[in-house]
């Protein structure tokens, strides 16, 4: 175990050696790491704060029924109850002939005229059931409900959608899907450009020290042993790579909400974004730094067991 030990520390030791020697052969795989880790954290905070957009918006939208005079309670009761079953229905809310009253006259303090119309003549306004979809795909289900002859029969007028926000929901749903999309394709190029051009950082490290692995592999070094410092000098671009990521997306942060003075852009909801970066701080870096350490020690890898020649088990 001991003997262990000490051969970690050693590669460990050589493979930051190893990286200070090249550092300047490992400035473009760093860079190129960066920007792909960088895409990767701010895909994931622009489709949390969409995501917050998209509830935000959701829980404005609804659906108002308006009832018939002469519904009786049971039936409202029934009614009710098939509301609740039916799928992705967050909640269902009756207001009597008096509370949608109580609630007109609120909305229309200002305007005496109104409210004394409304009065006069016993209060025109019909008991109504206010439907908060859960999911707005599901949505087109509570219109096919309403409009069953059934349950037609119970209303004084048509419902009434909010359909300006759920075009406004559909329009920022697509766009995160694009966004997404973009997000993932962009990683993915970006992912093989990294792995290449580590690859070849490697490749070239190798050819420079090709008389020093010669005469290891004749000491009789194990494969680990020499191939050990290549990996640990691309884990360590990964490590460079999450820290300075995660420093750009704070960077930009500070400047959009201080130096611009934004609290949003677009549909992009900045100050969300930033505290969600603020309150996932730590999950991130961590996260920047997996895939930065993983991303290097598989290059490596496949690398050193190409260009090393290495027999595999």
């Amino acid at each position: 175990m001991k003997r262990r030990l000490i051969t970690l520390r050693r590669i460990i030791h050589a493979g930051i050696v190893n990286f200070i020697r090249n550092f300047s052969l490992s400035v473009a795989a760093i860079a190129v790491m960066v920007v792909t880790l960088t895409i990767v954290l701010f895909s994931i905070i622009t489709n949390a704060a969409f995501g917050n957009t998209i509830t935000q918006i959701t829980n404005k939208i609804g659906v108002s029924v308006y009832l018939s005079n002469s519904v009786s309670q049971t039936q409202t009761q029934n009614l009710l109850h098939e509301l609740k079953s039916l799928p992705n229905v967050k909640t269902v809310k009756y207001q009597s002939q008096a509370q949608v009253l109580a609630s007109y006259e609120a909305q229309n303090a200002g305007n005496q005229n109104l409210i004394t119309g409304a009065e006069e003549i016993n209060n025109p306004l019909p008991a109504t059931i206010l439907i908060q979809p859960d999911n707005l795909n599901y949505i087109k289900n509570i219109k096919s409900f309403l409009t069953q002859p059934n349950v037609v029969k119970l209303q004084s007028d048509p419902p009434s959608y909010s359909g300006n926000q759920e075009a406004a929901i559909n329009k920022i749903t697509r766009a995160t899907d694009i966004l997404r999309e973009i997000g993932i394709t962009t990683v993915i190029v970006f992912a093989i450009i990294s792995a290449l051009i580590i690859f070849n950082t490697i490749q070239m490290a190798i050819f420079n020290r090709r008389d020093e692995i010669q005469i290891m592999r004749l000491l009789g070094a194990t494969t680990w042993y020499i191939r050990g410092p290549f990996v640990v000098e691309s884990m360590a671009y990964g490590i460079i790579s999450g820290v300075l990521s995660v420093s750009i997306i704070y960077f930009l942060f500070v400047v959009s909400s201080n130096a611009l003075g934004a609290s949003s852009l677009g549909i992009l909801d900045i100050s969300y974004a930033n505290n969600y970066f603020d309150n996932h701080f730590w999950i991130l870096l961590t996260m920047q730094l997996v895939l930065g350490i993983v991303l290097g020690a598989i290059s490596s890898t496949i690398a050193t067991r190409r260009y090393l020649k290495f027999k595999t088990k």
